[in-house]
Parts: structure tokens; sequence; C-alpha cells
């Protein structure tokens, strides 16, 4: 990994940190339970909204219309043109049905 300092001594590398925020997503057609990768000092909101056609989430339920789990995985992609709502989840929420 590079570092690079400016004249400020702020420093730049070529790792992009990212935090993990549990979210529900609701697409046109099922819910997907997972973590997005947020950048550190971003909202989910910005993520959401960046230019990227593609979400990227790990640890992935996905759910069908009925609440029945049709899929795990650890990665999905996720076009954005699909995401109806998004709502980022505590760990309490996440544990409540």
């Amino acid at each position: 990994m590079s570092i690079e300092y400016d004249d400020k001594g702020k420093y730049y590398t070529n790792v992009i940190q990212k935090v993990p925020v549990p979210a529900m997503v609701q697409t046109t057609t099922n819910l997907i339970r997972g973590i997005v990768h947020v950048r550190h000092g971003e909202r989910l909101k910005d993520e959401i909204e960046g230019s990227e056609q593609f979400v990227a989430m790990t640890d992935v339920s996905v759910y069908s219309a009925d609440g029945k789990e049709l899929y795990t995985g650890p990665f999905l992609a996720l076009q954005k043109g699909q995401i109806v709502w998004v709502m980022p989840l505590n760990e309490t929420q996440k544990g409540e049905e």
C-alpha cells in the first residue's frame, strides 16, 4: 500500500476505507438483508445515490414477497435501478421479527 502526504499533513492511500452498515433493501421483487459498505464519513444515502451502477452487499439473505428465504451468500452486487427503498438496521432491529 502506498501512502502520500500533502503539505498540510493529510495522507492519501490507494485503499478506500468503508464502514459496514447492516441494512434492509426492498427491490422491485424481493427483500434483501445484508451489509452495505459505505465510504468513511458518508451516509448510506450517499452510497445509494453515488455514480456507480451497482451497490455491493455482503452477508446477504434474499427473501420472497411472502417472507420465504430464497438465497443466502457472502456477496451480492445489487443494481441500483432495482432499489425501491433502503433502511439501515441496528443490531436490535436485525434480531427482531
